[in-house]
């Protein structure tokens, strides 16, 4: 299917319009019965993903297809992280079952919200337009930002979605300029369309050196950079995360560092990797050729990103006090862990890192949600001081949450990190490697640092071991078993990623 042709295909498009549906009989439910019953609410939220992943599955046939004038495509890279943005929805809407009625906020309007923003980010997995990423972008932006607010009496949650809105709409400004740059950089009177935002179309151009202006292009990737730079909280544009990581509630929390990153790096991959990277080759003996010049360029601004986010979120971490804050720049750490996969052009490691990544970290927000109890109030590290002897479960399941995020065999994080690590030293980035090695290292300190406090410190005052909720539960022991199961038997999903990769290059060939 050519990305001009016009193919209205409701199958491609399935996951969303579920997920779409899931969210509209929720927010039905409410309007009707005036306040939904939080077991319904989750009931719907959770079948309407059992519904999208059952979607995902029967896309999944080894092809590479494109639909809806070519802004739709489905390929193996869209379904994986489709089902990356499912698990980590599942796996929130369970941890917050409970929370939202403890918390005595609008249940319907919670999960409609989730399933909005999850709706959002399969779009922009499966965008292959530069102007469908920026529709899925903006759908799971407007959806978080009232997330980060959702308790409309704290000052510190209504402070994180002032400050995520703002800085969130200033972002998508760059990006938005960025796409205008890139389309007036693809013009050609002697083509049709004369100028596109089409990611096949742009890659073809770039391959035959079809473009109005080089510098133009390069401006365009440039503002492209900064605006995905902002979504995925990389630095130097990682400014705004910390404070909204913990102003927000807990779940929304771990929503924001989980999914909505992962939907970012999707795009921000798809674009970069898929079709700025992959033009490069096929024009690597045109002298001068923009698009050569665009890889150099960029692959050097994502080193340097690289760098500048593993070291900024691993050394101020280690001075924080307060749990959610500590995470949210160690979520910074984690985004430059995986931009090194992006810089040694390896999507696969990139999906899998951030697969193994979201399962350890709403895990660990989960146990956090549980010791913070109603409003957040119990964050700081001093909280959590001799609690593995009041309440061994959870502290056992924190510790081997915190010990994946630093790196340590047999687990997710160690498996991730090595990927992502082989790639880039594959790819001849040897610098980069062994600082992310180092950087790594440094990491230990701050997630030790909650393990002694919480089995070498004497118990803190005024702790009561907390009742767990059936569904957090659940979600605990999901996020356990995929933690181990990606750390010691990663064997299939790696083959499933290869598979992949194999595919879309002998399609991108034809």
């Amino acid at each position: 299917m050519q990305p001009g042709q016009l193919a209205i295909d409701f199958h491609a498009i399935l996951p969303e319009i579920i997920t779409v549906l899931a969210a509209v009989l929720i927010m039905m439910i409410d309007a009707f019965t005036r306040r939904i019953n939080r077991r319904v609410a989750g009931a719907v939220a959770l079948v309407g993903l059992a519904g999208a992943a059952a979607a995902v599955v029967s896309l999944w046939g080894g092809k590479v297809e494109s639909s809806f004038s070519g802004m739709i495509v489905t390929d193996d890279f869209r379904l994986f992280f489709a089902m990356i943005f499912i698990i980590v929805t599942f796996l929130i809407v369970l941890i917050s079952l409970r929370w939202v009625e403890d918390e005595e906020l609008p249940t319907g309007e919670y999960f409609m919200l989730l399933m909005f923003a999850t709706t959002g980010m399969l779009l922009m997995s499966a965008a292959n337009d530069l102007v469908m990423i920026f529709l899925g972008l903006e759908t799971t932006s407007i959806a978080t930002y009232v997330l980060c607010g959702y308790r409309r009496r704290d000052l510190r949650s209504n402070e994180s979605a002032v400050k995520y809105f703002i800085l969130g709409s200033f972002s998508t400004a760059f990006l938005l300029y960025g796409i205008a740059f890139i389309y007036g950089a693809s013009y050609d009177p002697n083509l049709s369309p004369v100028a596109t935002t089409n990611l096949q179309l742009l890659k073809e151009r770039l391959a035959s050196d079809q473009l109005f202006s080089g510098p133009m292009l390069l401006a365009g990737a440039a503002m492209m950079l900064v605006g995905f730079g902002f979504k995925v909280a990389t630095a130097p544009f990682h400014i705004w995360s910390p404070d909204v990581y913990e102003g927000a509630p807990t779940p929304v929390t771990a929503f924001l560092s989980t999914g909505s990153k992962a939907a970012a790096f999707a795009s921000f991959s798809r674009v970069f990797i898929l079709t700025f990277f992959a033009a490069a080759p096929v024009a690597s003996g045109m002298t001068d050729s923009a698009v050569s010049a665009l890889r150099e360029v960029s692959t050097n601004a994502l080193m340097v990103m690289a760098i500048l986010t593993m070291t900024i979120g691993n050394l101020v971490a280690i001075v924080q006090n307060n749990v959610k804050r500590m995470l949210a720049y160690s979520s910074i750490a984690h985004a430059g862990y995986a931009l090194v996969g992006m810089v040694a052009g390896d999507w696969r490691a990139v999906a899998f890192y951030l697969l193994s990544y979201v399962v350890i970290n709403i895990g660990a927000f989960a146990v956090i949600e549980v010791i913070a109890r109603r409003g957040d109030k119990r964050t700081e590290i001093a909280d959590y001081s001799g609690i593995g002897f009041q309440t061994l479960g959870l502290a056992a399941a924190l510790s081997l949450f915190l010990l994946s995020l630093a790196g340590i065999p047999l687990t997710a994080g160690f498996m991730a990190k090595l990927l992502v690590f082989k790639s880039a030293w594959a790819a001849g980035f040897h610098v980069l490697v062994v600082i992310g090695v180092i950087n790594s290292a440094i990491s230990w300190y701050y997630y030790l640092r909650v393990i002694v406090a919480m089995f070498f410190r004497e118990p803190a005052t005024g702790f009561q071991r907390p009742v767990l909720a059936r569904s957090l539960v659940a979600g605990l022991v999901l996020a356990i078993l995929g933690t181990l199961y990606l750390g010691i038997l990663p064997g299939r999903v790696l083959d499933a990623l290869e598979k992949a990769s194999d595919i879309m290059t002998t399609a991108a060939r034809r």
